[in-house]
């Protein structure tokens, strides 16, 4: 009891985050992970998930990892990543999933923020360490061979099993450093704790999970997405991951067939993949109960076209490193009626649109997300400004993004704060023009940026990915939008390119798309 005679939970003293010690004790035989690269061998029970956390666990409390040790991964998709995770929480000490996708560069200056005391490597990853940015950092590679002095992993699975000795938690212990996207700066580390992971489960089980449920992981585990959109919820409730090492769309969608798999999230981009890859009319998607869409509104035409084959309910989701990343999230039967939302607030999330001044906006109005709720993280890795910057003193997260909500609660991303633009005064957001874009039908791709305009101060530079078979110029897309936008949203240039340029998680790389506004500029001589 507090002073006020309150009941209160002393929750350091919670048992709070073995997961594959209650796997291993309630569904012991039971599949729990599907790693897809090594075939038969592949298939692991939640039994085998304890004994390989345990062996990883000992070997790394041999190797000096005490509690709040860092602990660095450097790998593809695999049953590893997962064995990290959880031989790091039996541990207390914190997983650290490095970018792939950095430059190597870059990925020197994640590590020596972060100083693991051990690095766990794939071997066709070893080219992008910088021995120097390690320090003492021991280092293990997956598979192969890796970089000079490291133990294989296979040795370390051949080790002790012993079940770890249970251990006291708190709530606000931290569990893994995620880097955000990084698509408009420098990658900061959000501290993800037990208690964040925990309500995440807890409002993805309210809303959308069910025990015994089969999902397909693709996403990199360097990623929420990977890691704590569906695959930890899922494992937390005997559900079964299948997880491909990396993406690929023909792959996926043999596996959602052949594992008779329940639900699925991927971005915009991976759906279009799938509807274009071999087989598409033909695979046997009737295990899925709904779709996931995230990272960036689901186009109308994409969800027709996949609609007008499989009758699977699509669902649009919304989340972020630092919160949830389960935050907004509707019921299939809103999919088609609410098309463009992302749904309402899930259960323990609290919602606001608000001004410039911090004040509520009324239903219509676009205003920023600020989110606030027990699935918030605990601000940035040794950035206390970021954190001061990012969450206010009453809790409150201040996403950056810009939405709206209708009269039922319904919210809209439009986009990006830092990628609205103002064109002669007007806001300008490219998330309308890029859905606009996409109704073309030659159009797959599109995305907007905001460049500087002599005259109106800024305009919008587009650029889009035809499909296969498109031939859609320039001049036909511009006058395609003129149909439907007013003027001052309608792009000055509009840029035809073979590729998108993407993040690892699917997402649009802006930063790129506004140097080769820039250099496009420039080589027409405005500014």
């Amino acid at each position: 009891m507090d002073r006020r005679g309150r009941l209160t939970l002393r929750t350091s003293h919670v048992y709070f985050g073995d997961w594959t010690a209650r796997g291993a004790h309630y569904w012991p035989d039971r599949v729990a992970v599907v790693d897809v690269a090594k075939g038969a061998a592949g298939r692991f029970t939640y039994r085998d998930l304890e004994a390989r956390a345990c062996r990883l666990a000992r070997w790394l409390s041999a190797a000096g990892v005490q509690p709040g040790n860092r602990v660095g991964l450097l790998a593809l998709n695999g049953v590893e990543p997962l064995d990290a995770l959880f031989a790091c929480a039996k541990l207390g000490s914190i997983l650290v999933p490095y970018n792939w996708r950095l430059h190597r560069a870059e990925l020197a200056g994640c590590v020596r923020r972060t100083e693991p005391e051990v690095l766990l490597h794939s071997a066709e990853l070893a080219h992008l360490v910088d021995p120097a940015a390690l320090g003492g950092a021991r280092l293990v590679h997956l598979e192969g061979d890796g970089l000079p002095g490291s133990t294989p992993y296979a040795a370390i699975q051949a080790g002790d099993a012993s079940p770890i000795p249970d251990r006291p938690f708190d709530e606000r212990e931290v569990l893994a450093l995620l880097f955000t996207g990084g698509t408009t700066g420098t990658p900061k580390a959000a501290r993800i704790t037990y208690r964040q992971v925990a309500w995440n489960t807890f409002t993805t089980l309210v809303h959308e999970l069910r025990p015994g449920d089969v999902t397909l992981t693709h996403t990199p585990m360097f990623h929420t997405g990977g890691l704590f959109v569906y695959t930890l919820p899922l494992l937390t409730v005997g559900g079964r991951v299948v997880v491909l090492r990396r993406w690929d769309a023909a792959e996926g969608l043999r596996l959602l067939a052949e594992e008779r798999a329940t639900f699925f999230f991927a971005v915009p981009t991976q759906y279009q993949q799938l509807l274009e890859a071999p087989g598409f009319a033909s695979a046997d998607l009737s295990g899925l109960r709904f779709l996931t869409s995230g990272g960036a509104a689901l186009p109308v035409p994409l969800l027709e076209a996949w609609q007008r084959v499989h009758r699977v309910p699509f669902k649009q989701g919304f989340g972020m490193t630092e919160f949830g990343p389960g935050i907004f999230s509707m019921e299939p039967a809103d999919a088609a009626r609410k098309a463009g939302s992302v749904g309402r607030p899930n259960q323990f999330v609290e919602a606001r649109l608000v001004d410039e001044g911090g004040r509520e906006v009324a239903p219509g109005v676009v205003g920023e997300l600020w989110l606030r709720g027990p699935a918030c993280c605990d601000g940035y890795f040794r950035d206390p400004q970021a954190t001061a910057e990012a969450i206010d003193p009453q809790g409150w997260l201040h996403t950056g993004d810009l939405a709206r909500r209708d009269a039922e609660g319904f919210h809209f991303v439009v986009g990006r704060r830092k990628d609205m633009f103002i064109s002669g005064g007007e806001n300008v957001y490219p998330l309308e023009i890029e859905a606009a874009l996409l109704e073309h039908p030659e159009v797959a791709l599109a995305a907007v940026v905001g460049v500087p305009d002599a005259r109106w101060g800024e305009v919008g530079h587009a650029f889009v990915v035809l499909a296969p078979g498109g031939s859609a110029g320039p001049e036909a897309l511009l006058a395609h939008l003129r149909e439907r936008l007013a003027r001052y949203k309608v792009p000055k240039r509009l840029t035809r390119l073979d590729a998108m340029p993407l993040t690892a998680a699917g997402k649009v790389l802006k930063t790129e798309l506004r140097r080769l506004a820039a250099e496009a500029a420039q080589a027409e001589g405005s500014p």
